[in-house]
Parts: structure tokens; C-alpha cells; sequence
């Protein structure tokens, strides 16, 4: 795809967000926020009966276009992913996803749903302790 199609699935994720809401049932949540540029994100994240792999995301939040497209894209992107294969993606994965340069000032939005619930996983696992939010 040619980076004006990618910039069109941005704003159709903005727009028209995949899995916006909550789950009643989540196994973990976190929020996060990136105090830059105001943008917030919370994280629902259900697992199987393995406690392994994921079987449901929900996001909810606001934010910027990148903020908001990225926690759309990952929402997606997740189901069917295991804990760990969450926990060793990157930046890299992220702006692959997305499909166009991101700015310095812009990669901090860009990645925030991807750390939110890598550091909501690794709070259920018991691996961070427990913080309010998580700040990118």
C-alpha cells in the first residue's frame, strides 16, 4: 500500500475505531496517558481459560489521530497473540503497523497502546508492580 493509503486506514481507524468500549469481563486493564499531548488509553484485555493467549481487547480513551488509530489497530492485531509475544513487540511493530513515518514528537502517541497493555500483562503476571497509569 502507498503511504496515502495508509494515512486513509489512520483516520478510518480514527474515525470508525475497532473494539472501542469496555470488557465487563477482562482478565486486566490499564490506563495510560501521554502528558505531551493529553492523550489517554485504557486497555481491556481478556484472556483464554490458558491465562496465555488473548482472546478479547477493548480500548477505550481519547486522543490525537495516531493515539487513537494505533490503539484501534492493536486491538486487532492483538487477538490471538500470547503474553509473551505482546511483551516482545516494539516500536518497530508499531510503526510497521501503522504504515508511515511517525515524527519523534508523534512516535510517543503512536506507541502508547502498545505499552499500556504490555505493562497491564506484566502487572497481571506480577512482574511490575502496580501502578496507577502508565506515562509515555
Amino acid at each position: 500500500m502507498g503511504s496515502d493509503m495508509y494515512r486513509q486506514q489512520i483516520l478510518d481507524h480514527y474515525r470508525n475505531p475497532r473494539n472501542y468500549g469496555e470488557l465487563d469481563d477482562a482478565t486486566f486493564s490499564h490506563v495510560g496517558e501521554n502528558p505531551l499531548c493529553g492523550d489517554t488509553i485504557r486497555m481491556d484485555v481478556k484472556l483464554d481459560e490458558t491465562e496465555e493467549i488473548i482472546h478479547a481487547v477493548r480500548f477505550g480513551g481519547e486522543g490525537c489521530a495516531i493515539s487513537q488509530a494505533s490503539a484501534s489497530m492493536l486491538s486487532e492485531e492483538l487477538v490471538g497473540m500470547t503474553l509473551d509475544e505482546l511483551g516482545a513487540m516494539d516500536r518497530d511493530d508499531i510503526t510497521e503497523m501503522l504504515g508511515v513515518e511517525v515524527t519523534p514528537m508523534r512516535l510517543k502517541c503512536a506507541v502508547l497502546a502498545e505499552k499500556v497493555a504490555q505493562d497491564g500483562a506484566e502487572i497481571y503476571r506480577g512482574e511490575k508492580t502496580q501502578a496507577k497509569t502508565t506515562t509515555e
